[in-house]
């Protein structure tokens, strides 16, 4: 495995350690909005959860399985709007489960990838190029993008 491969696999799994923390929430904080008018704490783990679901059935574990993609860029808007409501529908234990299986589940799939499939540049269902390094780079950015707030919120109120 490269030192790129590591680094980044490492930094992608610092998502499950975030989320098992989150198990000690209580529904208030949960539900809390992590400044007025955004996305409540569940919402956003809701929202990453989906989107991990979402590249692993049509990317990832397909790359794994030695099929071809079938991802496709959807609206984002639409996705996240149901992510919301999704979120409303489940349980933060039931929540917090899924998120650390698919996000395992995706790492696993990554770490059975030979060397060539990790650097073979796919095409999605779109016509778009696919890699699995680029994936894991933005979806660290994503991650980071949700993360830091989260935990500054929970920093303001005394949560570790």
């Amino acid at each position: 495995m490269s030192n790129e491969l590591r680094d980044l696999i490492h930094s992608f799994e610092e998502w499950i350690s975030f989320t098992s923390t989150l198990q000690a929430l209580d529904d208030v904080t949960w539900n809390s909005s992590i400044e007025p008018g955004k996305w409540t704490i569940k919402d956003i783990i809701c929202h990453i959860m989906l989107w991990d679901k979402y590249f692993y059935e049509e990317a990832i574990e397909k790359i794994a399985l030695g099929e071809r993609i079938t991802l496709k860029h959807l609206d984002y808007d639409e996705f996240n709007s149901k992510a919301i409501f999704y979120a409303r529908t489940i349980t933060a234990d039931e929540l917090i489960k899924k998120a650390i299986d698919y996000r395992k589940k995706i790492v696993n799939a990554i770490l059975s990838l030979s060397a060539a499939s990790l650097d073979h540049n796919y095409v999605d269902g779109d016509g778009h190029n696919f890699s699995v390094i680029g994936y894991l780079k933005d979806f660290i950015g994503h991650d980071q993008h949700h993360l830091v707030p989260i935990q500054e919120y929970l920093k303001r109120y005394d949560y570790k």
